[in-house]
């Protein structure tokens, strides 16, 4: 019972780590396609943008954003030091919608690795009330040894079907996380190029 409540939890995290990393992929990809053809930094993010939730990407450019027009007096700071200061605080944004996504994940992992043992412990329980039965009947029949030996490894198969699904989703959710991370720090560089200039020039 244990091990099927954290097969179906398991199984509710992954559906959503999935959707939300799909949402994020695709907030990234709209966002880069639009640092790219940028000219300034007006046409990075729309009003929308700048208050949408669900939209990693967006609030990432949207921190850089707040940034910039919060920025000193050009006087004050010279351009290297507020692209700095502006891609900090997007990586700042970046590191907290990263720790968001990974919520629930170490799950996964634990999951993973401690299923097979949790259906081991069953199936070794499992075979010593076996025994203790065939002993208390004096009877080692195929009929008496069957049932008690296919109940305990059963035990093994529930720990596998929920370790197998885990271990897959969680070292895929980690590639995608770390591709993410990768095309956000790009994204970063970009923007942050366009909005120190644009900081700059308020």
């Amino acid at each position: 019972m244990l091990l099927l409540a954290a097969s179906v939890w398991s199984w509710a995290v992954i559906i959503d780590k999935l959707w939300r990393l799909a949402a994020a992929s695709r907030s990234a990809r709209l966002h880069e396609a639009r640092a790219t053809a940028a000219q300034s930094a007006r046409e990075l993010l729309t009003m929308e943008d700048r208050v949408r939730d669900g939209d990693p990407a967006g609030l990432i450019l949207s921190a850089g954003w707040a940034e910039s027009i919060s920025a000193p007096p050009p006087e004050a700071e010279t351009a290297s030091e507020r692209r700095d200061r502006i891609e900090r605080a997007m990586r700042l944004a970046l590191n907290a919608e990263l720790r968001r996504l990974e919520v629930r994940l170490p799950f996964l992992a634990t999951l993973g690795s401690a299923a097979p043992f949790i259906g081991l412990f069953g199936t070794v329980w499992g075979i010593m009330r076996s025994f203790e039965g065939i002993a208390a009947a004096n009877n080692t029949s195929l009929a008496v040894v069957a049932p008690g030996i296919a109940e305990a490894l059963f035990a093994t198969a529930m720990g596998l079907a929920a370790a197998i699904p885990a271990v897959v989703a969680y070292n895929k959710i980690t590639v995608d996380l770390g591709r993410f991370a990768g095309r956000m720090q790009s994204l970063i560089g970009r923007s942050g190029s366009l909005l120190s200039r644009a900081s700059a020039g308020a």
